[in-house]
């Protein structure tokens, strides 16, 4: 009997202002990517969460970045973000507990309101600068998108989330997932916005869009195809941030 195929999938994070502009592009080139493609949460864990990850055999793989490095993401989301037509209002992060907003999303997701979420803290944290890791902030996020904001801004509290939020990072370690945006479908990977070309066309080649057909060379051999060749980079930067 034939297995049926994984979904493909994408890992994206709150803190990321590349996960922003990545999720804003594919949602708007391919309508159907929330049915189509699973999204998995990435985030920085707290000491709790970290040692459960040791534990685990499963470290993070996450090195924080040189004040160069974030300068440059500065000006490059700035670049980019207006190249799109978007506003873009950097957020201010002190301190911040990442558990809180992605835990909740977790626990959005468990009553089906993920997609409501994740666009409400995605343009609260990149187009108003909110500090969305803030309980009281997200207990007003999720109001405004007309969620009941008790089970997602007590998540952070709640065991069985916590549970389920360790083994989405797990997850993060055994897929090799050292950036976000990080692109999943099949064996082949795509790390970063740049490569969100490479993953739209593999999709095409899977069958899962219905918006286009995928690009063909004057050679006949499809994009998709000839884009396999190294599309799993091992040490060139995809972006990400």
């Amino acid at each position: 009997m034939s297995r049926k195929p994984a979904k493909p999938v994408l890992y994206f994070s709150f803190r990321s202002p590349y996960s922003w502009l990545a999720l804003r592009q594919l949602e708007a080139r391919f309508p159907e990517a929330p049915e189509t493609v699973e999204y998995r949460p990435w985030w920085e864990p707290d000491e709790r969460t970290r040692k459960a990850l040791d534990g685990r055999g499963a470290p993070f793989p996450y090195i924080p970045m040189s004040k160069a490095k974030h300068l440059y993401i500065l000006q490059d989301v700035k670049r980019l973000s207006e190249g799109m037509g978007y506003k873009v209002t950097w957020p201010i992060d002190i301190d911040p507990w990442w558990e809180v907003p992605h835990l909740g999303w977790l626990a959005a997701r468990r009553s089906g309101q993920d997609r409501q979420l994740l666009a409400a803290l995605m343009s609260a944290r990149w187009e108003r600068g909110a500090d969305i890791c803030d309980q009281d902030v997200l207990r007003a996020v999720a109001e405004e998108a007309g969620l009941d904001p008790l089970p997602i801004v007590s998540a952070v509290d709640d065991p069985d989330i916590r549970a389920e939020g360790l083994e989405a990072l797990v997850r993060v370690y055994e897929d090799d997932a050292f950036g976000i945006p990080y692109f999943k479908i099949g064996r082949f990977r795509y790390w970063g916005l740049d490569r969100l070309d490479g993953f739209l066309q593999e999709l095409s080649a899977a069958g899962l869009r219905t918006d286009d057909a995928a690009a063909v060379e004057d050679d006949g051999i499809p994009v998709a195809i000839a884009d396999r060749i190294g599309a799993y980079d091992h040490d060139t930067a995809g972006g990400c941030g």
